[in-house]
């Protein structure tokens, strides 16, 4: 992906931006991101970042994914989360077969994916297929979207199908949103935007082609398909978070410029308090931030050389999604506290800034748990049965 192309899509987000600040209210409100919004960033193509480019899509490198996410969320976290959501949702386009992609995205070039990978669900082996029933949670953007991806336990004739290491067979699969049940779930601290309901689905089959596996060998040729997906899903998720942290601080300098301390009778910005916090805030955000480029770009190149990420390679992926999310979670918890009472107003941002990077830590991929994993790789540690990274281990192929 050329730097112009970044650019260009840069360009279109900040096009965007007043469209999606003024929907702002409205998403807190509906829980949803309005309809409008999304058919206009659908119309710019936002939302097919990491489709292949033989459906249309813009199979973009990571960090230019992540880029564009950062951007949007620096203007709201929710509409960056549901962009992110459907970037990392049209990834399953580069391992399913070529119909099957074709049927999902080429034959509605507007289509949007929503779902829950995680395999809350079971699919029961039947001829040509498997029939599919479960419940799965936070499932954002489901109301705009036309097609669920919904993770499964694979349930044999003799009972729940295991890999040689005793870990359940896992498949994901994908349903036209008409045969799933959107249950009105989200009711939330931050990030009310998204529309994370949990969605059910009761006895439905799905065709074996309508069903993929990230340990298996994608279709698309692409590198961006022999990059984790897990790992890179992490990396997009870390993005909303630095956005987030990038509009505290925007909205703290702001702030600071008009406040007047009631101790001092000055400007806010004159507080060395306040400058220290603003400091710290910029350094704890930048080096997260740079952390997390760093690490996509030493992966990238290595897969678009040809070659296959090691463990301790993979652990630094995770490693640096949680610290970029960790830093910026630090860097908006400082600019609540040096923005005084303003901060606790719902006309300033900064309450809903912090709810949102809050929510947006509790995500499964961002977890603390990830420092002691990349730890123990570091050490290494046999890595092989670790859950996050067996998702998408391709050693079995």
């Amino acid at each position: 992906m050329t730097g112009s192309h970044l650019s260009s899509l840069l360009a279109t987000v900040r096009s965007l931006a007043p469209r999606i600040q003024a929907s702002v209210a409205e998403c807190e409100q509906s829980r949803r991101i309005p309809l409008p919004l999304v058919e206009a960033m659908t119309d710019a193509g936002l939302f097919r970042l990491w489709l292949p480019r033989s459906l249309g899509g813009d199979e973009a490198d990571p960090t230019t994914v992540v880029r564009v996410i950062e951007e949007v969320s620096r203007i709201d976290g929710a509409t960056g989360w549901c962009l992110m959501i459907a970037a990392t949702t049209c990834l399953p386009g580069g391992y399913v077969a070529a119909r099957t992609a074709r049927e999902m995205f080429g034959a509605h070039p507007h289509t949007i994916c929503a779902g829950g990978w995680p395999p809350f669900g079971e699919a029961v082996v039947v001829e040509d297929g498997y029939r599919v029933t479960g419940r799965w949670p936070l499932s954002s953007g489901c109301q705009h979207c036309g097609w669920f991806q919904a993770g499964c336990r694979v349930i044999g004739s003799n009972g729940p199908r295991l890999r040689a290491d005793g870990t359940p067979v896992t498949r994901i699969m994908l349903l036209p949103a008409t045969s799933c049940v959107i249950l009105d779930t989200w009711h939330s601290a931050g990030l009310r935007g998204t529309g994370s309901n949990d969605f059910t689905v009761t006895d439905v089959f799905v065709p074996a082609d309508h069903t993929v596996s990230f340990r298996a060998s994608p279709v698309e040729p692409g590198p961006l398909y022999a990059f984790p997906t897990i790992a890179l899903s992490a990396a997009a998720i870390a993005a909303v978070p630095l956005g987030i942290a990038r509009h505290a601080i925007d909205i703290l300098t702001e702030i600071t410029r008009v406040k007047i301390a009631r101790r001092s009778q000055k400007t806010l910005n004159q507080s060395a308090m306040v400058q220290t916090d603003l400091g710290r805030a910029e350094g704890l955000l930048r080096s997260g931030r740079a952390f997390l480029l760093e690490a996509l770009d030493e992966a990238w190149h290595v897969v678009c050389a040809g070659g296959r990420l090691s463990v301790t390679q993979r652990a630094m992926l995770w490693l640096a999604a949680t610290q970029a999310t960790t830093a910026a979670t630090q860097a908006v918890d400082l600019m609540f506290s040096a923005g005084g009472t303003a901060s606790i107003y719902a006309n300033a941002g900064l309450e809903r800034c912090l709810r949102d990077i809050r929510t947006a830590g509790q995500h499964i991929t961002l977890v603390p748990s990830n420092y002691e994993m990349a730890g123990q790789a570091l050490l290494g540690f046999d890595m092989r049965t670790t859950p996050l990274l067996a998702m998408d281990d391709r050693s079995e192929e």
